[in-house]
């Protein structure tokens, strides 16, 4: 983690988020497909795992049917970052049919779209083979970034910065607007001094020696070839951490892990992830 970042969430991080989704898929008459055609009653249900991946989000996922129903009881049988297999029973529902099928589709979008998140993750993080950790980014959905970064932890990646407010981080037009690396990071250490930790991009070979000289904590190595970078973390050598970015897909983690590099970040963990695929049955 390279910021003081959470790794798990709490209600705050999700309540307003599920009141939102609830409010959205039954407005203000509800379920009116339910209320005509079920009996009133408790009934129990299951979730059911329809792919093989990491389960995150069982809190969210039992706050949904709670908000519906507040007599509602979800119990897990597994639990976040428990490894999960198409077909297994992953949790049971107890509470009134109308509200186990009003809840349904919220419920599940959360599960899914974080057990999403947990299963990429893990799946870069065993290519990396534990040489280079795997984090995120701000390419997060708006107002889901709390809970698609406790997703990556769970799926055994850490946490690059919250936002724009825990960490310096000075890009390309960072650099240009001053003039230079050294010039960037002096205006840092002017305004700052050492509040933050200070990372920088780097295009070239010349930069990532000036943002060592300039002492910063990381190196971000933009865009760079697989030599560029073996190059460049061994120039490094230990004085800074060393992150490696851009178009790190499935089939680049094994070598870029073995180049040197630190961290290797990947957007595509919060902002297009494949849902994991879920089912909730009334027994």
């Amino acid at each position: 983690m390279l910021s003081a970042a959470p790794d798990k969430t709490g209600p705050g991080d999700y309540l307003p988020l599920v009141r939102m989704a609830l409010q959205e898929d039954l407005g203000d008459l509800g379920d009116i497909t339910s209320q005509a055609v079920v009996p009133d009653g408790e009934r129990s249900a299951t979730l059911w795992s329809k792919d093989d991946g990491v389960l995150a989000g069982e809190e969210i996922f039992r706050s949904v049917l709670r908000e519906v129903d507040p007599s509602a009881v979800v119990l897990f049988q597994a639990h976040d970052g428990a490894r999960l297999a198409r077909g297994m029973p992953v949790a049971s529902v107890r509470a009134r049919a109308i509200s186990i099928l009003s809840a349904e589709r919220t419920a599940l979008n959360f599960i899914s779209f974080l057990s999403g998140i947990a299963t990429a993750t893990r799946k870069l993080v065993d290519l990396a083979e534990g040489r280079a950790v795997i984090l995120d980014t701000r390419k997060t959905l708006p107002g889901f970034r709390a809970l698609s970064k406790y997703a990556v932890t769970v799926g055994g990646g850490s946490n690059h910065r919250q936002g724009l407010y825990d960490m310096v981080l000075i890009k390309d037009n960072h650099v240009d607007s001053a003039g230079s690396v050294a010039a960037a990071v002096q205006r840092v250490r002017d305004r700052w001094a050492r509040r933050f930790p200070v990372e920088v991009e780097c295009r070239t070979e010349a930069e990532v020696r000036d943002a060592v000289a300039a002492g910063v904590d990381v190196i971000l190595l933009d865009n760079m070839t697989t030599g560029q970078m073996r190059q460049a973390a061994a120039l490094v050598g230990g004085r800074a951490k060393v992150e490696a970015s851009g178009n790190m897909t499935a089939e680049r983690i094994g070598e870029v892990s073995a180049t040197g590099v630190d961290y290797i970040s990947v957007g595509a963990l919060t902002h297009s992830v494949a849902s994991f695929d879920f089912s909730l049955k009334i027994d």
